[in-house]
């Protein structure tokens, strides 16, 4: 029997109220959803019944041969391994820090201007048999336009929205941090006419992006439709290099900011807290590590700075 959350292996009710917890205490993420059901139909399709090391570590070995790197879901298995243990579950297993994810620094990819224009292209004309038909282009021009998180463009709901003011309201994004953007006539235009077919369609969707069932849409499937576009529009994959990914727009949203200010002579550093209030970032340091993601900027800052006094700190990678 399916639970709430469509889970429907033996430990199913464990997970619902292992997510109950969660959500209570204000982690409401879709992604631990997502992976916890993946472990939970790996579990019901091998009829797997306790939750120990075998089981576990089995799931997690399954999972790394698919993706093949240490991403952060397996704090998610480790978590509910913990929580069961508290909750009177004393033989749970709780996964080794052995398979802890080593701390990788990001590095984007750096989207071209000529990319940008190409994928726009195709996304324009992407075929699809779900909303994403209509609604590619205005998910990634939000994302494109103003920098905002994958996860606050899924998250956003209708009335977040507000295309008579022109404005966009995240609410309690990454640290309950909530901000209000001011967006363009011409975004304006492309979101007004994502929302007209969604509400034709869809008249009680409770988020603004949708699946096809109405429903707000996954991680997974954001991934997907940004790879179908990239591929539809002929773009090349950098053989041996960084692939691109939806995150990257937010990415180019902040260095074409910066290089655009420095090559106009403007005093970066005095301006990156705006650029931080905007993207939502807790300090200054998240910025500022956008200064050092783009060669050409760096170029460019050297000479703007060569004879003033304004100096912006150095950011690592460690």
């Amino acid at each position: 029997m399916s639970t709430g959350h469509g889970f429907t292996s033996v430990f199913a009710a464990q997970l619902d109220e292992y997510l109950a917890f969660k959500e209570a205490m204000g982690f409401h993420g879709a992604s631990r959803v997502w992976y916890l059901r993946k472990f939970d139909a790996w579990c019901a399709e091998r009829g797997l019944d306790t939750f120990d090391q075998v089981t576990v570590e089995g799931w997690v070995t399954d999972r790394l041969s698919r993706c093949g790197a240490y991403p952060s879901w397996m704090s998610y298995i480790r978590d509910f391994g913990r929580w069961l243990q508290a909750h009177g579950h004393t033989d749970a297993y709780v996964l080794s820090e052995r398979w802890k994810a080593p701390f990788v620094p990001a590095h984007p990819y750096l989207l071209s201007t000529a990319e940008i224009d190409a994928f726009f292209t195709a996304a324009a004309h992407l075929r699809a048999a779900s909303p994403w038909a209509w609604q590619a282009v205005a998910f990634f021009t939000l994302m494109h336009c103003c920098g905002i998180r994958t996860g606050e463009a899924r998250a956003l709901a209708t009335q977040d929205v507000d295309l008579t003011h022109a404005r966009v309201d995240i609410v309690s994004a990454k640290g309950e941090r909530s901000r209000r953007l001011p967006v363009t006539e011409d975004v304006v235009k492309v979101l007004r006419a994502c929302d007209h077919l969604s509400r034709r369609r869809f008249p009680a969707r409770p988020t603004f992006f949708i699946s096809a069932v109405g429903t707000q849409v996954s991680p997974a499937a954001v991934g997907v439709i940004f790879n179908r576009i990239w591929d539809q529009a002929a773009l090349v994959r950098r053989p041996g290099g960084k692939a691109p990914r939806p995150y990257d727009f937010r990415h180019h949203f902040a260095y074409a900011n910066i290089e655009r200010w420095a090559a106009q002579g403007k005093d970066v550093a005095a301006l990156l807290p705006y650029l931080a209030a905007y993207m939502g970032h807790a300090t200054f340091e998240s910025t500022y590590y956008y200064v050092h993601t783009s060669p050409d900027f760096m170029t460019a800052y050297a000479d703007t700075v060569s004879s003033a006094a304004s100096v912006l700190p150095e950011v690592g990678f460690e």
